[in-house]
Order: structure tokens, then sequence, then C-alpha cells
């Protein structure tokens, strides 16, 4: 193959997939540090461990909790060390979004004001968790190629 052609200049799939899995891991573990910040999270002093009844929120929008900002450092870690190969950055993408998709479910059956919603999402938690969900399942099946 000629030097310089379009073949060589491609990034692998597997690759950009790994990128993508490690960006979403460490925005992860961002958003669970930062849902314990003040000045990121209203309410922070108010804090609670689980349930439907949080009054704080992540940028004054996204309600969190203990339990929360656990799961997504949990998440943002699993990225983080499942990105270090290529096979284990597509399962998080495509299982991820599996996850986050199943997470919109839970969000918009659950009674939100029940003690079922634990976590605790609330309307805004949904749309999000929707969109991270398609983007997460998208990232981990669609062919990618990217410039080198």
């Amino acid at each position: 193959m000629k030097h310089g052609s379009k073949r060589e200049s491609e990034v692998p799939a597997s690759r950009v997939r790994q990128f993508f899995a490690l960006a979403v891991g460490i925005a992860f573990v961002a958003a669970g540090i930062l849902g314990v910040v003040p000045w990121a999270t209203t309410g922070a002093s108010e804090l609670s461990a689980a349930g439907p009844h949080s009054e704080t929120y992540l940028f004054g929008i996204f309600a969190v909790s203990i339990l929360h900002n656990v799961l997504h450092l949990a998440f943002g870690v699993a990225g983080i060390v499942l990105a270090m190969r290529a096979i284990g950055a597509r399962i998080y993408l495509v299982g991820g979004g599996i996850a986050y998709l199943a997470l919109t479910v839970y969000g918009l059956v659950i009674d939100l004001d029940s003690e079922a919603n634990v976590i605790p999402p609330n309307q805004a938690d949904n749309w999000l968790h929707l969109g991270v969900g398609l983007a997460l399942v998208v990232l981990g099946l669609v062919p990618l190629r990217g410039p080198r």
C-alpha cells in the first residue's frame, strides 16, 4: 500500500471507542466528585444518603444523593479501566448505554416521590439518562473512523 493512503491515515474504530470510553469515564468521575462540591451543587449541606426526597441538585438541575454520586464514580472508574482494551471499551459503551436506557425506564415508571426511588432521578435526570444511554450505545455499535 502506498505511503499516505487513506487506509494508513485512519485510526481504527477500536482506538476511537477506547478514547470515548475513557472520556465518558472521566466525565462520570467528575460528575461524582462535583455532586458533593458546594459551588457545583445546590443544597450540598443537605445531601442525603439515598431516597426520593433529595433537595440537592448538581448544577441546580439534576437531583443527586450520596448513592447517586457513588454510582457516578463507580461507572466512571469502570470506564477508565475498561478503556484500556478495545473489547473492554466496547462492552463499557454498549453495556453502559443499555444500563442508562434501563435507568431511564426506571425513572419514568417509578413514582418519583415513593421510597422505591432510591437513586433519586428527577425529570432532568431522566432526559439526561436517555441521551447518555443512546449516545453510548451508538458509540459502541456504529463503525467509527477518525483522522490520525
